[in-house]
């Protein structure tokens, strides 16, 4: 920090511009790099010559034919000059950086274990200026068991790794390239190819990419094009939930359990439970009038729960972790806090007519295990709603025949933590827990539909996206 008060610190920032598209936000970014007070070197990346001004380094070309590939020359212009920089910046050409960020991280890295890394969120702001957070989203989610207290500063891991830029000080780009993770050739995995160049110190290096929600406003970058707003992304109330979630956490001292715990080597995070499902109309559509109660079982942040208890039913949730279930009990959700089994004990005495599981049962080791241990939680005429992804579609196996990294090993539980589902998969887990299938129905894209329709459904089960099943106790 002695360097950053003194001016003395030399930073490199090398920025991947493709095209014209984003010079605006360019421009925008490299005038606030101008104003800190620092030795600062800036190289652009493009794909095409661009007059940045007096200062301003353009190289021009792509690492391979691929234009996605232009994200990944920064690494070797890092590895060239690692010796002449204290610190190391890469963003895309449009993530706005400060001084605050800057001066956030080299205080933070002074503090954290060498294997850990102060990471960077972005935000973006509707026309109102109200606050959105695009990173958070599907799938990603705060790990429950990664909160952290180094030095007085509270920590925590999120999923997604990606905000479109990283730092690293001399000591962590050496021990990054020593890693034989960095310097490499142009790839994707659980991430696309422009994710990964900014994802690989964290994925591929030995580093683990932490976000100190103690003092989150330091490590909030603007995403300046505002796109995702209202597409992707949750807005500040429903992240706020979750960080004053983690920081209870953090002061309670305990270490609490997610509802499942999912196999330690799934990556591939398009497969896996939505934590911001959106309203379920079509499961909701398939419980009778008559029924009046419903459990939910791994309940994300709660929308389709509460548009069921609106609707005058009662709802019980179990709740994926004690992170997301912020949400769902801000919008009053009645929750039951816990693993599998300690959500059994608590419920142990009351009775449903109703079992939803949403996009849960291909994600843990024995499907069976939940349905058997809450089958004793079903009034006699109850209905059990489960929905899966159908990866017999053939969009899916055509990725996997392909190799695609994500899709790879997929129905391998042991190497990729999801099993392979269709409607016959589905059908032997529900007759093993003692249930029968009433009936399917399939989730269709609208695509596909016309198709399926042309064909008198022959198509279904190959086309649908999720394979929906209402199921009873078995006679």
């Amino acid at each position: 920090m002695s360097d950053v008060a003194s001016g003395r610190l030399r930073l490199l920032v090398a920025i991947a511009s493709y095209g014209t598209a984003n010079d605006k936000y360019l421009s925008r970014v490299i005038d606030e790099y101008r104003t800190m007070p620092y030795s600062t070197d800036i190289v652009v990346l493009s794909n095409v010559p661009k007059d940045l001004g007096e200062g301003i380094q353009v190289v021009v070309g792509l690492p391979t034919k691929d234009p996605w590939s232009l994200p990944f020359a920064h690494k070797q212009a890092f590895v060239n000059r690692v010796n002449d920089y204290d610190l190391f910046v890469y963003s895309e050409d449009d993530v706005l950086i400060t001084r605050k960020n800057v001066e956030a991280f080299l205080r933070l890295s002074e503090v954290l274990p060498d294997n850990e890394l102060a990471g960077f969120l972005r935000f973006e702001n509707d026309k109102d200026g109200k606050v959105f957070y695009p990173d958070v989203h599907r799938t990603y989610h705060w790990e429950v068991r990664s909160v952290r207290s180094r030095a007085g500063y509270i920590f925590a891991f999120l999923s997604n790794e990606h905000a479109g830029c990283y730092m690293l000080t001399q000591q962590q780009l050496e021990r990054a390239i020593q890693s034989g993770g960095f310097l490499v050739a142009p790839h994707q995995g659980e991430y696309q190819m422009l994710e990964t160049a900014a994802t690989d110190p964290y994925t591929q290096c030995g580093f683990t990419k932490l976000i100190c929600i103690s003092h989150l406003k330091d490590f909030l970058v603007h995403h300046l094009p505002n796109k995702y707003v209202g597409r992707l992304g949750v807005n500040a109330a429903h992240f706020e939930y979750q960080i004053r979630a983690l920081l209870r956490i953090a002061v309670e001292g305990n270490t609490p359990s997610p509802l499942l715990d999912t196999h330690p080597e799934f990556k591939a995070s398009r497969f896996g439970k939505n934590y911001y499902e959106p309203i379920r109309r079509d499961l909701v559509s398939l419980i009778p009038t008559s029924a009046r109660s419903v459990l939910s079982i791994g309940c994300g942040w709660g929308a389709t729960e509460e548009y069921l208890a609106l609707s005058g039913k009662r709802v019980v949730a179990v709740p994926l972790d004690p992170v997301i279930s912020a949400c769902a009990q801000a919008r009053g959700v009645e929750l039951v806090q816990g693993d599998l089994k300690m959500a059994l004990a608590r419920l142990s005495s009351e009775r449903f007519d109703c079992l939803l599981v949403s996009n849960v049962l291909h994600l843990v080791q024995d499907p069976c295990e939940i349905l058997v241990l809450f089958a004793p939680l079903l009034s006699d005429a109850a209905i059990v709603i489960a929905a899966v992804p159908n990866l017999l579609r053939v969009p899916v196996q055509w990725r996997k025949l392909c190799g695609v990294e994500s899709h790879r090993f997929l129905g391998d539980y042991a190497r990729s933590g999801v099993h392979f589902t269709s409607r016959g998969t589905v059908r032997k887990w529900l007759r093993r827990a003692g249930l029968r299938v009433e009936r399917f129905a399939d989730v269709l894209p609208e695509r596909a539909q016309a198709v399926c329709r042309g064909t008198l459904g022959l198509m279904t089960p190959l086309l649908s996206s999720e394979i929906v099943v209402v199921a009873a106790r078995a006679r």
